[in-house]
């Protein structure tokens, strides 16, 4: 049987291409990626009062599709505007809630946490991506050649970056990295420290200079050694800007610590995603006593396609 093709609409930002692209391999499909441009004056406007045209958006070259899922505001009207003027039936999917009737998607995806309902809506526990169990353990020994060779267990931590809810001050980031020291000396770990594409260069040259002489601290951003970092790690803490990280973490099985910062304003979205998964055994907060649990590994992406692959015979 041949494959659906597939066009992936996202504004370019890492935990959304990881959302969409994570749901299209599920989904099984050929997929080509476009960063949704729109234009000028439409950049401000909510989708609810947008029109659904052409002229809101910089146009997307590809006419051979049969599925389109978009993820974020800016890809919300493209992705309506294309389904409603494809000459074939098209389904359409969004990730996050679109902030306009739901009528306008075949599928939506969004966390609990985005309360939205409908009989169309698939409601996730926390957020959909691109990483795999195979991908993990098929890069474990990937960071052999980079980590400090001793007999100390390994701890991974994966840092987010600055958001409009989280300053990333070297103060706030000090106060994480005296927490973890102080764990390393009395646990004996060696901290294996991962930056994202969100991580300010500053903040990894600190965690270098901080950690470098006795841990490790890659540089760059680097997939594989992320996937190796989860894979060798025993216990992963996670900077608690990034729900996308902490989710992508839950598909090891693996004691999660939230590494907190305090917020610039009302996180209210990001406190409920964590309390869920506090009560689903998933995370705990760095600072609190150390232990060893287990919890049913996350694997959300999977469930998901499942789910619409029933519904739309692939």
């Amino acid at each position: 049987m041949t494959k659906l093709k597939g066009i992936l609409l996202t504004q370019g930002m890492h935990g959304m291409i990881s959302q969409a692209e994570g749901l299209a391999k599920a989904l099984d499909i050929d997929f080509t990626h476009h960063t949704v441009e729109l234009n000028k004056f439409w950049k401000m406007i909510p989708p609810k009062i947008t029109p659904i045209s052409q002229n809101v958006y910089k146009k997307i070259d590809h006419e051979n599709f049969d599925v389109i899922i978009s993820c974020g505001r800016k890809s919300v009207i493209p992705s309506i505007h294309l389904k409603n003027n494809s000459n074939k039936k098209v389904f359409n999917i969004h990730i996050q809630d679109p902030k306009v009737d739901l009528k306008h998607f075949d599928f939506i995806v969004a966390p609990e946490h985005d309360p939205i309902k409908g009989q169309n809506v698939i409601s996730t526990k926390g957020a959909i991506h691109y990483l795999t169990e195979n991908e993990i353990n098929e890069n474990k020994d990937y960071l052999n050649s980079f980590i400090k060779k001793d007999e100390r267990i390994i701890w991974t931590l994966i840092m987010g970056g600055p958001t409009k809810y989280y300053d990333y001050s070297t103060k706030n980031i000090n106060e994480i990295f005296k927490t973890l020291s102080e764990l390393s000396k009395k646990h004996n770990f060696q901290l294996v420290i991962i930056p994202s594409m969100r991580t300010p260069t500053n903040i990894i040259q600190y965690a270098n200079d901080y950690f470098g002489d006795d841990h490790t601290v890659i540089l760059d951003v680097d997939k594989k050694a992320y996937l190796s970092a989860l894979a060798i790690a025993q216990n992963i803490i996670v900077t608690c800007d990034s729900s996308s990280m902490i989710s992508e973490a839950a598909l090891t099985g693996k004691p999660i610590y939230v590494a907190s910062i305090l917020p610039k304003k009302n996180d209210k979205r990001f406190q409920k995603f964590r309390n869920l998964f506090r009560k689903l055994n998933i995370i705990k907060n760095l600072g609190e006593e150390i232990e060893d649990w287990n919890y049913e590994k996350l694997d959300e992406t999977n469930r998901v396609a499942n789910i619409i692959k029933r519904k739309i015979n692939l």
